[in-house]
């Protein structure tokens, strides 16, 4: 009861950082199950697949509240949204294919520097136009963007998700933000759209694979619907700044668990 309870407040946690920044919260979740329920440290866990299988369960129940939430404040850009989700299946379905090839620790650590690179680039343009984009003067009915630039970068994101095992909303929030304009509370809930679709995917596949343990998915699923609800009116009430300097963090954190990985896991 009391490791329930523990995993319901981690999703809360995770819910509320996740649909805040327009993540899963599997940056999180993967690391601390590694790191407090697989041998040596605790039994939960016996092995990566579950750990990933059961994350994403949780990622799932949280982008599922989150879009929910975002639905019903108007800000998802479904025009975007849609194309941008069903591209991403096709990259992880090729990067799956073609793990082996990618996946080796000098890879990771290449992509881990990358992103702490995008990260201190984001803040220093953390005053830029297109960071500070108001939703005021965005309409996400008529606004234009380049679709197929869109399309093409989520394939892209798609790919470097499955090869790496990582959320693309790490990737989809700025590129949606910086290259295609978006104000930050319409890239946050585009995202977290495109998350529930390839999420939904991947635990569909993890289910059949016998990989997701269900007594504490539904516990850090749970805490994730509830904190995800939390997440989206904090979005909705935070400047597009305070969303940047977070998904920088994010970005930072994720970058170095990339390079960590490459260095003293994958070897």
């Amino acid at each position: 009861m009391i490791s329930f309870l523990l995993l319901f407040l981690v999703g809360i946690g995770v819910g509320c950082f996740g649909a805040l920044v327009g993540l899963g919260g599997g940056l999180i979740m993967v690391p601390l199950f590694m790191l407090t329920m697989m041998p040596p440290h605790g039994t939960t866990f016996q092995n990566v697949q579950q750990v990933i299988g059961t994350s994403l369960f949780g990622v799932l129940l949280n982008a599922l509240s989150g879009s929910y939430a975002y639905w019903r404040s108007k800000l998802i850009m479904f025009r975007a949204a849609i194309p941008f989700a069903l591209a991403t299946i096709p990259g992880a379905f090729i990067g799956a294919k073609l793990t082996d090839y990618f996946s080796g620790p000098g890879f990771s650590i290449l992509f881990g520097c990358t992103l702490m690179v995008m990260a201190s680039v984001m803040w220093w343009k953390k005053n830029s136009k297109r960071a500070t984009t108001s939703i005021e003067t965005f309409d996400p009915q008529t606004a234009k963007f380049n679709v197929w630039l869109g399309v093409f970068l989520s394939f892209f994101v798609g790919f470097l998700s499955s090869i790496l095992g990582i959320g693309g909303g790490i990737i989809h929030v700025p590129m949606m933000m910086f290259i295609l304009g978006f104000p930050a509370i319409i890239a946050t809930a585009t995202s977290t759209f495109v998350l529930m679709i390839s999420s939904l995917i991947g635990v569909i596949g993890h289910a059949s694979l016998g990989h997701i343990l269900w007594e504490p998915a539904i516990a850090v699923g749970f805490g994730a619907i509830v904190g995800a609800q939390i997440g989206v009116r904090l979005a909705k009430k935070s400047k597009p700044k305070l969303i940047l300097k977070l998904l920088c963090l994010a970005m930072c954190l994720v970058g170095c668990q990339l390079i960590y990985r490459g260095i003293w896991v994958l070897p």
